[in-house]
């Protein structure tokens, strides 16, 4: 028994008349598509794909220089093309070179101290407020500064230190540009604590944590402290004006 189909859908495709056979009365329709008709799978042929040779290539006649438009011409004058090449090349490494500093300087002032903060980098003292044979003691980028108007005898005294004996040798001319006035952060160099002015054993400082004693110089005697009190950066602006600021250099 065979039953003519004279029109099958099948996914929104037209199928034209298509002869099958059944015996149940039923259209038993393979899943298989070749072109544009529904074969079953003994008449399916597998497709072939060959090189497309019927594309046209398209002309580039319109993005070439007058120079290279014969292709059968090679006297295109490379020279000149290489001096333009370089010549883009080098201005555009001029551009970037310059955009790149202004990033760098961008980002650099960033992370530059602000005014208030260098405001405080910088303290003047009046020494004539400081009596002979005193310590005083002032506050100066968040950290304690001794100065102390040093005797007659204590200047004596400590330039007539043996530096064998000393642990972090230094000489007492060494450490101030006045021999009439030490100037000191006051922060031990163990653990960072404070030390005590006119005390200790050696008549300079003392710092009761640890018990570590320094000299009228401001250098490690005794104790657990491994190197000498520090130097701030300062110089006198007159004979009685003493100025500290970071851009100083050390004594």
């Amino acid at each position: 028994a065979l039953q003519v189909i004279t029109s099958v859908k099948y996914t929104d495709v037209n199928i034209p008349p298509l002869v099958a056979q059944s015996t149940l009365a039923k259209v038993k329709v393979d899943n298989y598509i070749h072109g544009d008709i529904f074969l079953p799978p003994s008449s399916r042929k597998s497709q072939q794909r060959s090189s497309h040779t019927d594309i046209t290539v398209p002309s580039f006649d319109n993005y070439r220089r007058p120079a290279n438009a014969d292709p059968n011409n090679s006297d295109t004058n490379p020279d000149g093309r290489r001096a333009f090449t370089y010549m883009m090349v080098a201005g555009g490494g001029i551009v970037a070179a310059h955009a790149a500093k202004n990033v760098v300087t961008d980002l650099v002032s960033t992370m530059s101290a602000s005014a208030d903060v260098l405001a405080l980098a910088q303290i003047e003292v009046d020494l004539t407020t400081i009596p002979e044979g005193k310590s005083v003691a002032f506050k100066w980028r968040g950290k304690p500064l001794f100065i102390r108007h040093r005797t007659p005898a204590e200047i004596e005294r400590e330039q007539g230190v043996n530096l064998d004996e000393l642990r972090d040798r230094e000489h007492d001319n060494d450490r101030v540009k006045d021999p009439s006035w030490l100037v000191l952060i006051g922060v031990c160099t163990h653990l960072g604590c404070v030390p005590i002015a006119d005390a200790g054993d050696f008549g300079g400082y003392f710092c009761p944590c640890h018990g570590s004693h320094y000299d009228a110089s401001g250098r490690i005697r005794k104790g657990p402290a491994p190197l000498n009190l520090e130097i701030p950066y300062y110089k006198f602006s007159s004979d009685t004006t003493l100025l500290l600021d970071t851009s100083y250099a050390t004594p």
